[in-house]
């Protein structure tokens, strides 16, 4: 065997992650979960089925579809004769697999898993190398707009369900497009043009124009055309009204072609309830290739901005994506969840997340006097009786525990369960209700006795009540 280059840590060292990763533990993994459990619970009410697919994908699949950003992607050492690249999200892999089961003409998908990016972290921004995604996408031909709406609708219910304000920035490729046309893009440079508008969220007119000019090489002339438009944000009505008054704008196909599409899907909001949620922004252009249609970025509004986390979900219509491996095109329409972002903010608000401490609803104890044993036998016998019933229990693993330890553990439990040799013995267990909100009173508080065989009933019963 060849000797290894690679040097192993040395004892005493500093041991850490990589840039842009982390572990999860205890109530941070509980809340991340919370976050998958509340989208997928609504993915579901919206027709949405579970899809998997490898953390990897041939560098081919990969290749060509997300223009400046796929700088980000991080490739793979060829093994096996395979050039493979990390997965950079999960779109273009459930783009993949619907172009390889060319017998699914119809599916809403939804995905939950890590993507990487060989990004610039920023943890307390949210920005990591590794995290996770959380898709959900409606695939097929159906009338225009219709899954373009449901998709909207599906972000507004997620956040609620979460209890952050947000609101939605849309606009329309076409749409955005025209504009470049009009204001005189040469057809080339409207991808490159396309990404340094979208900044505007983050940098002044001033700084994206200069990008324009000096390093992208547009003429200052037509730079000063793009921005009367960019610069434009409204309700869907107000911006619908401002283009079609613009016969320049009006007489372009694209323009008209997206504009179109954007009154039928303000009709489709305001059916849904959610057209206020939606701010129509002609500077929002999303860098990635394969969009092209309707786009959107979800912004956190009121008190669920915190600091400077950015979009936490974003997405849009992508109908070529699938027709560019050379099968049957399948128009697509998706949106992806930050879960790090959103995670960022709920932690952020203590209240949000409390609830989410302890999983545990009951902690069984033993006390007693010389003659203690600990209980052992009792305590894991009355635990599985409970775990039997589908409760959740815990009990300190030690034969002989002491007193000031199993209280120690039992804080943040609602519902204790306390043992007794002389109760035991009647036949009856102690319980006790923990969450008043006087410790004292809860320490002088013994519980109240029940008969052994109504334990499970009596915990029930405490635990609603």
């Amino acid at each position: 065997m060849a000797p290894s280059n690679e040097k192993p840590v040395k004892p005493g060292s500093q041991l850490k992650t990589p840039k842009g990763t982390r572990d999860w533990v205890g109530r941070d993994l509980l809340l991340r979960d919370h976050i998958f459990e509340t989208a997928t619970e609504v993915f579901r009410r919206h027709g949405g089925i579970p899809l998997d697919t490898p953390v990897f994908e041939l560098r081919e699949v990969l290749a060509g579809k997300y223009g400046e950003e796929s700088r980000l992607i991080y490739n793979l050492e060829d093994q096996g004769g395979e050039l493979c690249s990390l997965r950079y999200d999960l779109t273009v892999p459930f783009a993949r697999w619907l172009a390889m089961h060319t017998d699914v003409k119809q599916v809403r998908r939804y995905q939950i898993a890590k993507v990487y990016r060989r990004d610039q972290p920023a943890i307390a921004r949210g920005r990591l190398r590794e995290f996770y995604q959380c898709d959900f996408d409606i695939a097929g031909a159906y009338d225009p707009m219709i899954p373009d709406a449901e998709i909207l609708r599906v972000i507004v219910e997620v956040f609620r369900l979460l209890g952050l304000e947000i609101s939605i920035k849309i606009n329309h490729r076409q749409i955005l497009d025209g504009l470049f046309a009009v204001a005189g893009v040469p057809s080339e440079q409207v991808r490159l043009i396309s990404s340094a508008v979208d900044k505007l969220d983050k940098a002044s007119w001033e700084t994206v124009r200069q990008e324009m000019v000096e390093e992208k090489g547009l003429p200052a002339e037509v730079a000063d055309r793009v921005g009367t438009y960019v610069r434009r944000s409204g309700s869907m009505h107000d911006i619908i009204q401002l283009l079609q008054s613009e016969p320049d704008l009006c007489a372009n196909d694209s323009v008209k072609a997206g504009l179109a599409d954007m009154g039928l899907l303000e009709s489709y909001l305001q059916a849904m309830r959610i057209v206020d949620n939606v701010v129509f922004d002609l500077s929002l252009a999303r860098g990635l290739d394969y969009y092209s249609g309707l786009i959107y970025e979800v912004i956190p509004s009121g008190d669920a901005q915190v600091g400077q986390v950015g979009s936490i979900a974003a997405g849009g219509r992508y109908d070529g994506l699938v027709g560019m491996y050379g099968k049957q095109p399948i128009p697509c329409v998706g949106l992806s969840f930050g879960v790090d972002r959103i995670f960022t903010i709920l932690n952020a608000r203590q209240e949000s997340a409390s609830h989410l401490t302890n999983e545990t609803d009951v902690y069984i104890m033993a006390f007693g006097g010389k003659e203690y044993d600990g209980l052992i036998l009792d305590r894991i016998g009355v635990a599985s009786e409970l775990w039997d019933a589908g409760i959740r229990a815990e009990f300190m693993p030690k034969v002989k525990p002491r007193p000031s330890g199993q209280s120690e553990a039992s804080k943040g439990v609602p519902v204790a369960v306390i043992l007794g040799q002389d109760e035991l013995a009647a036949g009856q267990v102690r319980l006790k209700d923990m969450r008043g909100e006087d410790e004292e009173a809860i320490r002088r508080d013994r519980g109240r006795l029940v008969p052994r065989e109504s334990l499970v009933g009596e915990v029930r019963k405490m635990l609603s009540g």
